[in-house]
């Protein structure tokens, strides 16, 4: 059975995410606290194996007791917190931070929260969370889902001729839990040069574009939030919006992305499945997919298009992985062309590129 303690100094808040936990069989609240001072002397007797925290609190904010897990004992932390949903930048600290996950503080009573649609989203991103491989990482020193569909549905098959040789090359990249800093080293150590690049990253909506402006401050390459009709060029990185599937279009020898809504497709919205998808018809033999770290199989479908239609496709191997989900399951596919570590796939991709 996997252990929860819960930090947050609502007691209120304490008493629903306690209720949320008890419902769920495979879980139980080891214990609570009011703030992260008295938290530490209650894990330090059973350490949790998950821990859920707020942000603002007294004492310590959740933000500097999320660092000092990670340096002295990494654990999986869910960031459970009101600013998730207004001050986005907090949430994509918190996951620059090593937390695994970023969910909305209830807002409702605990009678209306117990029969809302978020008590299964807190429960599934604590299921996840007992799957994420956490550890010591440098930078920090400086079960209910909805009917599943398949990106058929957003984009049905169609024939379509190989891009023409002037097209250029586009990178497609796929990521979910861990993504965040995985897809940060990645652009990081891939030259501005690098053709046109479109990521998924599962993330709620309206934390994408913080998301975004992070990586355009940290990286060398231009990176924005994606838009309808937007043509995609060298140097340039495009982040889906969280809530909306993009898509890769081709006119002539240029692409355009697509933005479009849609059902979830492998659990996901934006999807891995669908990007993927789209590069593969629109880009072809032109185009290179890599999947990073993360649960679930969303991407490996859309990998193994790729493949299929010529494209180099990369995985993400299970050394580097937070979670050895995602690219398991593409490679057990057959979708992955080559396996490596984070640290070496912008190397081998550059190599991929010619």
């Amino acid at each position: 059975m996997t252990s929860v303690f819960i930090i947050d100094d609502s007691a209120l808040m304490r008493q629903i995410m306690s209720e949320v936990i008890a419902h769920e069989r495979t879980l139980n609240v080891s214990g609570t606290a009011p703030d992260p001072i008295i938290a530490e002397r209650k894990m330090k007797l059973n350490w949790p194996d998950v821990i859920l925290l707020d942000v603002e609190m007294p004492k310590m904010d959740g933000l500097t007791f999320l660092k000092k897990i990670m340096q002295e004992r990494p654990t999986p932390v869910i960031i459970c917190s009101a600013l998730a949903q207004e001050k986005t930048t907090t949430a994509i600290e918190a996951l620059a931070c090593g937390a695994v996950d970023v969910i909305a503080k209830p807002t409702q009573g605990l009678g209306e929260f117990l029969h809302s649609d978020s008590v299964s989203q807190i429960i599934d991103a604590i299921k996840a969370a007992t799957k994420a491989k956490v550890r010591q990482l440098k930078y920090l020193d400086e079960g209910t889902f909805r009917e599943l569909h398949t990106a058929e549905e957003v984009l049905p098959a169609h024939k379509t001729a190989q891009p023409p040789e002037s097209a250029g090359k586009v990178i497609a990249v796929g990521a979910s839990t861990g993504g965040t800093e995985a897809i940060a080293r990645l652009l990081q150590l891939l030259p501005v040069h690098s053709p046109p690049i479109v990521i998924v990253q599962h993330m709620p909506g309206k934390f994408t574009a913080a998301f975004a402006q992070r990586l355009n401050d940290i990286t060398p390459h231009t990176v924005t939030e994606g838009q309808t009709a937007a043509r995609i060029r060298p140097g340039h990185v495009y982040i889906a919006p969280g809530g909306q599937h993009m898509l890769v279009k081709r006119q002539g020898s240029d692409y355009y992305l697509e933005i479009r809504d849609g059902p979830l497709v492998s659990r996901h919205k934006p999807s891995v499945d669908v990007l993927f998808r789209s590069v593969a018809q629109s880009v072809g033999n032109h185009a290179i997919g890599v999947i990073l770290t993360g649960m679930g199989n969303d991407g490996a479908s859309g990998l193994l298009e790729m493949k299929q239609k010529g494209a180099v496709t990369f995985a993400e191997s299970e050394a580097s992985c937070v979670v050895f989900g995602m690219p398991k399951e593409a490679i057990a596919r057959g979708a992955a062309d080559k396996i490596y570590a984070l640290s070496n796939l912008p190397y081998q991709i550059q190599k991929a590129l010619g």
